[in-house]
């Protein structure tokens, strides 16, 4: 079989441990070598000062669940939304997605939860297909208080995409929402409920947080040790939070909520996740710690583009200009750092031998524009 050989020149390369005008060769779907300054050889393809990158690795994002139902009531067709999804993801630079599906909610009819399986099956057949263009993997995540999750995450437990698992409890009155007005707010302008409605949710989640919680928890923490699943906490907000996330072998600290936590879990050697629209926006819209402060203290080790795909990349070039944060540091929030943390130790950085998955990116308007994507060596975008 011939050889597929790609030289892209004349870039501004971003390794692990500095940024360098030059030249790097593509051989099938590797990196085959790298050298500095502009090559002389014919079909090389010349950057003009734009940035090399590695492909952007996502933990975390929403983005599927908003194809699925665009608006409420409305149920997008199945095919149709992947490749939605798809298109805006390699679009934004992401090369290897964790496509977040939630295991409960709210109520027991939300769209979530009525598309769940209808959402990992379009994945797994698309990928099947090979009509997709960034890698698609799964991350569960498990709301512990809903009655069902158990026999809803048995259902994934063995599904060979799974690569992470989160544990949530959006219970009101902690976490993500210790301030009451905040959760009032944000469920009452999503799902449209009266104050009535507002107080029997309220009640309803709180008797199932009592009644579940520390169960499911237990188990599920058991299920995914002996399956060797990486797992993550979500809206740690207290020293205890991460010390029992910690003691549960936890590996990611998903949007701690305050300062103490973040503290606490990079004491304990969590990774600390926070959002990129965190940084875009000046902060978070729950009334929570800002992405940005977490920056600047050495507290922040993993971005996710959460519900915005885009994000991603303006906020590597955020904290790069804002906290001027080494580029290599900043890009290792989105790349290496979140590949280590889940084993995927053939991508992430622009090295000999890695996974050819690299983007260019041009800051002619002052931000970043993702102009071209590679994925295995093959141009995607």
């Amino acid at each position: 079989m011939m050889r597929r050989e790609k030289i892209l020149t004349n870039a501004w390369v971003v390794t692990p441990e500095e940024v360098f005008r030059g030249t790097v060769q593509l051989t099938d779907d590797l990196i085959h070598a790298l050298d500095q300054g502009k090559s002389a050889l014919w079909g090389a393809e010349d950057f003009d000062g734009d940035y090399l990158l590695p492909g952007l690795i996502e933990l975390h994002t929403d983005h599927l669940e908003k194809q699925f139902s665009p608006r409420p009531g409305i149920r997008w067709p199945s095919m149709a939304a992947i490749l939605s999804h798809d298109a805006s993801v390699v679009a934004a630079g992401i090369t290897t997605v964790f496509d977040a599906l939630a295991v409960g909610d709210v109520s027991e009819d939300s769209s979530r939860l009525r598309d769940l399986q209808d959402m990992a099956g379009a994945v797994k057949t698309a990928q099947k297909q090979g009509v997709l263009r960034s890698e698609h993997l799964l991350h569960i995540r498990c709301e512990i208080a809903y009655p069902r999750v158990i026999d809803l995450f048995e259902g994934f437990s063995e599904d060979p995409l799974v690569k992470l698992v989160s544990l949530m409890d959006h219970t009101p009155g902690q976490r993500q929402f210790t301030k009451m007005e905040k959760f009032l707010q944000y469920y009452k302008g999503k799902y449209g409920l009266d104050d009535k409605q507002m107080d029997t949710l309220i009640s309803w989640r709180q008797e199932n947080q009592k009644k579940y919680a520390s169960r499911h928890r237990a188990l599920l923490v058991e299920k995914c040790r002996d399956l060797g699943i990486p797992l993550a906490s979500h809206d740690d907000t207290t020293v205890d939070h991460i010390t029992e996330a910690a003691s549960d072998g936890i590996v990611i600290s998903e949007f701690p909520t305050t300062l103490e936590a973040a503290s606490s879990a990079h004491q304990y050697g969590l990774k600390i996740l926070m959002g990129a629209p965190n940084l875009v926006l000046g902060g978070s819209h729950s009334g929570n710690i800002s992405a940005l402060e977490l920056g600047k203290l050495g507290l922040l080790d993993i971005l996710s583009s959460d519900y915005v795909p885009g994000s991603l990349i303006q906020g590597v070039f955020l904290l790069h200009e804002k906290l001027d944060m080494p580029l290599p540091k900043a890009v290792a929030l989105v790349t290496v750092n979140p590949a280590g943390i889940v084993g995927l130790q053939d991508r992430g950085t622009i090295q000999v031998g890695k996974r050819a998955d690299l983007i260019r990116v041009n800051m002619a308007p002052g931000l970043p524009i993702i102009k071209k994507v590679w994925r295995g060596g093959r141009n995607v975008f």
